[in-house]
């Protein structure tokens, strides 16, 4: 991405005053110390945002006419784990808290979202749900950014740059996985995640295959557990007709499995 062709300011959440109406379009009121300053253009408002610092004149133009102002209250969803929301969200002022959660409705929580942060970026990035929820913790100004006016802020798609993202955000949403697993799944369905993790379609009976040898000892690294207890669960899934070890090292992995992680 080309270098700014502006100086980036710091970000003052406390310098920010919104009144009710849509920032779309408008100027935004501003106070320090109490004292109310001039009118703030939308522009002038984005290079106060860290995320923008490094945006092209014309890039910050660009963002600057489709920003969207949004006020979310307390316990209200910013993005839902699951879904998609197809926009950016950078947080102004409030706090934000940052959780994913398994089939029984176990929480945890990963982050907590303060003022200059961002979201919703990793599901932008490769089109796909967002992998956690974000719930207002307080009364929470946004700013939102839509997908085709964060698209042109990013590299051509073909790009190298563009590959190297979307693999990032591929391994966030793996490390976010493995956060929720180590928190809320027993040994069980830590081990069982693992497999599935592992495991590709082998057959039109929902049978999935793993072709490559795993030790025992790696899965204990994998799910921070003792190779010990992994080989007793290992047993036990093999004997409760879960998992089938092949004569060649490869182990079939059967779709009720999916039940335990």
């Amino acid at each position: 991405m080309p270098a700014a062709e502006y100086q980036s300011q710091s970000f003052d959440p406390k310098a920010l005053f919104f009144n009710q109406c849509d920032c779309k379009n408008r100027s935004h009121e501003v106070r320090l110390g109490g004292f109310e300053m001039s009118m703030l253009s939308n522009l002038e408002l984005i290079r106060r945002v860290p995320l923008f610092s490094m945006l092209t004149a014309g890039q910050a133009e660009s963002v600057a006419g489709a920003i969207v102002k949004r006020r979310f209250k307390r316990g209200e969803l910013i993005v839902e784990q699951g879904k998609k929301s197809n926009a950016l969200f950078i947080i102004l002022t409030g706090r934000a808290r940052v959780m994913t959660s398994d089939a029984r409705g176990r929480e945890v929580i990963l982050a907590t979202l303060q003022p200059g942060d961002h979201v919703g970026e990793m599901s932008l990035i490769d089109n796909e749900p967002h992998s956690a929820t974000v719930r207002a913790e307080v009364q929470t100004d946004v700013l939102t950014l839509g997908r085709a006016e964060f698209a042109r802020c990013l590299p051509e798609n073909t790009s190298m740059a563009y590959a190297v993202m979307r693999g990032l955000v591929q391994r966030l949403r793996h490390a976010d996985r493995n956060i929720e697993s180590l928190a809320l799944m027993d040994v069980y369905g830590r081990v069982a995640r693992a497999l599935l993790e592992f495991a590709r379609p082998d057959g039109p009976d929902g049978e999935m295959l793993i072709r490559d040898k795993i030790s025992r000892q790696d899965i204990a690294k994998m799910v921070g557990a003792s190779r010990e207890m992994v080989s007793r669960v290992m047993k036990d899934l093999e004997e409760r007709g879960f998992i089938e070890t092949q004569s060649d090292g490869s182990m079939v992995v059967k779709e009720r499995l999916t039940t335990l992680g």
